[in-house]
Parts: C-alpha cells; structure tokens; sequence
C-alpha cells in the first residue's frame, strides 16, 4: 500500500474515532422524555461542561425547595454557587415533589399536596428531548434539533453571558417573603433598560438612544451592551474589571432593587460587585420599603430609620398615623430629609409657595398626610396623602419635609359640649292622659296580631295543600329536585317572565325564586342524568348552585337558584344601575369571578371548565356579590367538556376589559386599551360613569393580568391560580406583550 494511502487510511479513522466520542458527547448531555427529577433521590441534570445543573435543590438559609437552574462550577465552593434561573418563581415545594419530562414533551413541576404549578406548555410543539448548554440555557428540542422552549426566554432575576434580553422582558428580583418583589428591570419599546418599582415609578434608565428592536447582551469580558438587529451596539457600559481575566460573570437584580454586574475573584474565593447601576442606594426607590426612611451610617452603609410610629403587629411597620386627632394637629420637621408616598407613589405638586405655606397648606388639609418643600431654588411643595411614607436623609440634600402628628393631649376637650337635664326630665309628675293613650295603643296591637294570625294560618294551610300537589318535595340522592315538564310550566307560569335567553323566572311553592334554563338540545337521558349530577355536586359562595332539573321525553331544563339583581350585563349597559358598579365592585366582581373559575379547573374531583364565560353569565346577589352561572354546561351537551383551561382564562380577560371600561361588544377595544396602557394613559380605560375614583394599583393589575390573559399564544397565558394571586396582591405580575389575540368581537353571541 502506498505511503500516502496508509495516512489518508489513518486520518480517515481517526475522524472516526473523533465523530464518535462527539456523538457521544452530544448524546449524554441529551434529556431523553419521561426523565424525571426528584427531592428525595436529589439527582440532577448537568451541562457537558459540568458548569451548570438544572434540579431541586434549596439554599443554607432558605429552608424551601425549588427547582432551577444554578451554577455547577468545581472552582467555586458550594455556599458561593449562584442561582441564575427559577421555574415558576415564587413557588414553595412540598417533600415529595418533583420535575420531569413528560411523553408529551412538556416539562412540568409537581408538587405532592397542590398537583401541577407549572408547566413549560410546550405539549403540542413535538418536544422529543431536553438539554442543558454549556451556557446555562435550558432547552427543549423538536426532531429537527430545532429550540421550541428555552430558559433563557424567561429570565428570573439574572442575565448570564450571552443571554439576549429583549424588548418587554423582564427580570424581577427575588424576595424573602411570600410576596413577589416589586423591583423589575425592564426593556420599553424605545429600548431603554428600566428599574422599576411596579410600574409606576423609574428610578433608573440606560439612557440609550430611543430606538426599536434592540436587545441587551452581557459579554464574557464584563460589558452590558445594547445591540440592533445586525448586532451592532449602539450603547455601553463596562465594570471595573473590563478585559481582565474573569473566569466568571453574571448580571443581576438584586433583592434591593439595585441592578448589579458580578465577577469571580479566585484569590478571595468570592464574588465581587464590579459595577451598579444606582451607585447611592437611598436613591433606589422604596429602599425601605414600610420600615422608615433610609440614612447612612458612620461606616457608610445604608441603613432604614422609623422617624414616624412602629405599628403593634406582628411585622413590625413604620407608618404615618392616619386618624382623627381630637386634640388637633402639629407638623413634625424633618431637615435634609425627603419624603415620597407608596400605596399610591404620587404626590399633589403644589408651585411657586413659600417653605410656611407648604406647611400650612398640609396642616389644613384633612387629607394631606405629610410635605416636601424642595428648598432648592424652585419653590416647590409635594404633598403626600397616604400614611405609607418612605424617603431618604442625607445631610447634603436640601429639602425640608413635614409630617403630621396629633398634637398633644388636653385635660379638657374644647369641643365637647355638654347639657344639663331638661325640666321636663326633671319632673316626676303623674301623666294620666299618657296612661289612656298607651292603653288604647296596646289594644289596637292585639286586634292587628290577632288578624296577622289568622291570615298566617290561612295561607300557611293553602301553601301544603299546594306543595303536596308536586313530586319533588324529596330531592334525589344527590340533593337536586327532579321535576316534571308540567312542574316546570307551572312554575314558571308558562315561561311568562323571561329574565335572560332562554333563561326565565320561576316561584317554588314555598315563594322562593329560582331561574330555569331551557337546554333545547337532544341528549340521551343517561348521559343528560350523569352530567347533571357532576354539576349539582359542586358547591363554592362564587358558583350558582344547581337546585334541580327536568328530564321528560325530549325537554331538558336546569333549576339555579335565584340571583335578585340579575347579570352583571344589565348593569353594564344600563346608565343608572352602571353607577352602582363602582370601582371597588368592579374590583371584587373580577376577583370573585377567577376564584370561582379557579375552583372549576382545581378543586373538582375532575377538571371542569366553563366554556362560556362572559358578563350575561355572572350574576349579582343582594349585595352586589358575584355568582358565576351556566358553568359545565359543556358537559352536559357532550361526555367530554368541550372547552378548556386556556378559553376560560380568554374569556375571563375579555370580561375584565369589559368590567373595566364598561364597552361591549367592540372588537378593537382590547387593543385600544392595551395602547392607552402602553403610554401611560390606564386611566383613559376605566368607564367614565365610575364615580367615587379607581384604585391605581388595582386597576394596573387588572390590565396587565388581563392582557396576559389575552395572549395569542396559549402557553402565555396564566393558569387561574396565577390570575388570582395576581389580582389579590400576593403575586406580581410584569408587563404584558402586545396581546393580538381579540381581534373579534369581545363577547360572542353563544349558546351551550
């Protein structure tokens, strides 16, 4: 054999061996379907470099698991590995949870006391394996090798080394209590990096050039850039180490609200903040949070100082006092001090006053809870009107703030008045015409008892003889009352009150109302009986109860109790019963509404949807409290339920938009809101016959919940849990997409 041949023969195995062992690389860092994770076996999955581990895993001071993604280095000591991604974010694990990749394709999280809490939603999209990169990116993988789901899509609180972070991303820092944190890095449609305290408030922009589609991007030799689509940057910052040698970086919001960029420094065996984005950290908006006003001190660190009154609870909260002062009231001064409120963050700009009359103008007004003079040259005063105060103090700041107080107390109240007994208290004489009135009056009484008796026995004897003229005084094993087509025409009069389509009013004999509703379908009598029954087991304070129904030849009706005043629907559209939807009913009605729906998806013995949620459909007690009706109609009308989770979650945001603005039945109305939002105007949305105000924040998580919601894209949207932590403050939410998925009519006309 030629000498030539014989190295082209070697070469040629060579690569062999060399595409082989690549393969095999490639092969082990693939996650085949049904793996699975658990706290008990505490394994993990691991990136071919070993640098990074996805798995359950909880720090030394957090006694709570989570699952995630965290730093894996061999360098690095195990107390100074980092977290970098968190599925789920806030959510706290039972003993015996565990993660795994289903045969569907979908990684899901589940917990042993609360079922599925999260899920990648990627069933439909032909997932066939998961890998963990070399880079801290977790993906799944279609057949084609194709990322149809990946880690780095949904940041936690931080960016890793080529980690884009795009447009309407968020990052949000992570909290120690059950609340998610308030602080959120954030990329607007201008591509400007954000921090934020809700959405209210920013405290700190990259102050780049406005342009659209550009993404930040986190190099490996310690620069945060912003890149256009050719990636370009076209903006900069760099930390104190830039070019040196660092093994490794990372970017992150950190618990404080303060955005920093972190390198390993081998010596000291530790992590290093090499750059920050608000170098003064009193200047980080609510840095103290409800626990006083923020100082340095003698060594230079921040620090949080109660200068107003702890509260007797269990966490102890430094608020304004915000009570009626019988004594009256004082102005506290506070020098080198400024104050800024909450719960709302805004303050009443007041111009062009004097350092006395900014604090007059608080001590006269009942509302006015603390003020701000700038002291600066601009002669401005910004008055607080919320007991929910924070702020800083530095000796080289030049405001003067003022806080109210109850003044001292006095021995004697000024404004009591007090009265001395009249003369005809003072007597005492005997009053014999009084004795002949009271006499007549009592016998008066008797004759109208005597007669009320009578008629109550009359009408009580007539009501049994007419009760045991029906067939449903004994209800079936499960508590309905199963009634005859002739039973239902009496009751309801030959359908003489209709109150919905083809929903109308009924009076049992014992004179309580109840609304029945005509099917008009064709159902076998088996399946019909057995769909009802799953319905009349349900029972929550937010679900209209099924009382009943009525199964003869081809009619088919269901008995709901009755809702006085009607759907929310005819509030809606009615000019004068609009206005006794205020802000706060609105508020409860949304809330009342997720958690009935909620309870549909999780807390049934089998999952159950409505399928037909809109504002006709929910009803209003005596006090205005919402019922939701017609629930599982699906499943009458076939075996199986004929929506899901996802169209329920939908329809719940479309009827938010429609509580809100109190528009119905116009197509564009969700991107129009979704526009006024975008641009800072959310109060344009809300209906103009609201009166007595809206709750900012309230309203704000109203319409980013619903927006998101509203997402085209199902695996966006939120499971009902989520909608209502987010509604009940327990869960932040971040700034939704552009929805783009209500281009119909908001409220389509359907009938189960």
């Amino acid at each position: 054999m030629p000498e030539q041949d014989r190295h082209l023969l070697k070469l040629c195995f060579l690569l062999c061996i060399f595409a082989g062992f690549l393969l095999h690389s490639l092969g082990a860092s693939e996650i085949p379907l049904d793996s699975k994770l658990s706290i008990v076996d505490k394994d993990m999955w691991v990136s071919p470099n070993g640098d990074f581990a996805f798995g359950i895993f909880n720090s030394p001071d957090e006694p709570n698991y989570s699952v995630g993604i965290r730093s894996n280095l061999k360098s690095i000591p195990l107390d100074k590995q980092i977290v970098v991604w968190i599925a789920g974010a806030d959510l706290i694990l039972g003993n015996n949870s565990y993660v795994q990749l289903t045969q569907d394709g979908e990684l899901i999280l589940f917990d042993s006391l609360k079922g599925v809490i999260w899920s990648s939603k990627t069933r439909q999209l032909s997932v066939v394996s998961a890998a963990l990169y070399d880079n801290g990116n977790l993906v799944l993988l279609n057949k084609e090798k194709h990322i149809v789901w990946q880690s780095f899509d949904t940041p936690s609180d931080t960016l890793l080394p080529g980690q884009n972070f795009s447009m309407f991303k968020t990052l949000r820092a992570a909290s120690k209590n059950s609340v998610s944190s308030y602080y959120t890095l954030f990329m607007d449609a201008s591509g400007q990096l954000q921090l934020r305290w809700e959405s209210h408030v920013i405290y700190w922009t990259s102050g780049s050039p406005s342009s659209s589609n550009l993404s930040a991007f986190l190099t490996s030799d310690g620069a945060l850039q912003l890149r256009d689509q050719n990636l370009k940057p076209v903006w900069s910052l760099f930390g104190e180490d830039h070019n040196d040698s660092v093994s490794y970086r990372f970017l992150r919001l950190d618990v404080d609200g303060n955005l920093r960029l972190y390198s390993w420094v081998e010596p000291s065996k530790s992590w290093r903040s090499v750059w920050q984005a608000v170098e003064n950290q009193c200047n980080v908006f609510a840095t103290c949070g409800q626990h006083g006003i923020c100082v340095f001190t003698e060594s230079g660190s921040p620090d949080c100082e109660c200068p107003f009154k702890h509260t007797n609870e269990s966490i102890s909260r430094c608020l304004i006092p915000n009570h009626p002062c019988d004594s009256g009231s004082d102005m506290l001064k506070y020098m080198h001090t400024f104050l800024y409120g909450m719960y709302p963050p805004t303050d009443d700009l007041v111009a062009e006053v004097s350092l006395q009359e900014c604090k007059s103008l608080c001590l006269n007004d009942p509302s006015c809870t603390a003020a701000t003079f700038s002291n600066d040259g601009t002669a401005r005063c910004l008055m607080k009107r919320t007991q929910y105060v924070t702020g800083y103090s530095d000796p080289s700041l030049s405001s003067v703030s003022f806080v109210k107080m109850c003044a001292y107390p006095l021995a004697v109240n000024p404004n009591h008045v007090t009265t001395s007994p009249s003369p005809l208290e003072q007597s005492h004489k005997f009053c014999f015409p009084c004795v002949i009135g009271v006499a007549s009056g009592m016998f008066v009484v008797f004759v109208l008892v005597q007669l009320a008796l009578g008629f109550w026995f009359f009408r009580r004897r007539n009501l049994d003889r007419k009760k045991a003229a029906f067939a449903y005084t004994s209800p079936n094993s499960n508590g309905l009352i199963v009634l005859s087509f002739s039973e239902i025409e009496e009751l309801t009069e030959n359908f003489k009150h209709q109150i919905g389509p083809k929903m109308f009013k009924g009076v049992l004999p014992n004179k309580k109302p109840v609304a029945i509703k005509d099917l008009n379908i064709t159902i076998e009598e088996r399946k019909y009986r057995s769909a009802v029954s799953k319905i009349g087991s349900i029972h929550h304070k937010n679900l209209v109860k099924l009382q009943g129904y009525c199964c003869e030849l081809d009619h088919r009706f269901l008995v709901y109790e009755y809702a006085k005043n009607g759907s929310v629907e005819k509030y809606i559209e009615d000019l004068k019963l609009c206005k006794k939807l205020t802000w706060g009913k609105r508020f409860d009605i949304c809330l009342s509404v997720a958690r009935a729906i909620c309870y549909l998806h999780t807390s049934c013995r089998e999952f159950m949807s409505h399928g037909n949620l809109k504002c006709e459909n929910v009803v209003l007690e005596e006090n205005l409290e919402a019922k939701v009706t017609e629930f599982g109609l699906g499943k009458v009308v076939s075996e199986a339920s004929c929506s899901s989770a996802e169209r329920d979650v939908e329809d719940f945001g479309k009827m938010v938009l429609v509580l809100v603005s109190g528009c119905r039945g116009v197509g564009d109305l969700c991107e129009w809101a979704y526009k006024e939002w975008m641009e800072g105007r959310p109060e344009n949305v809300v209906d103009k016959r609201i009166s007595g105000g809206f709750n900012l924040q309230e309203l704000e998580r109203s319409l980013r919940i619903a927006f998101w919601c509203l997402q085209i894209d199902e695996r966006r949207r939120p499971s009902m849990r989520e909608v209502v932590k987010v509604l009940e403050g327990t869960l932040s939410v971040d700034p939704p997409p552009p929805p783009f998925g209500c281009n119909g009519p908001l409220e389509e006309e359907e009938e189960p």
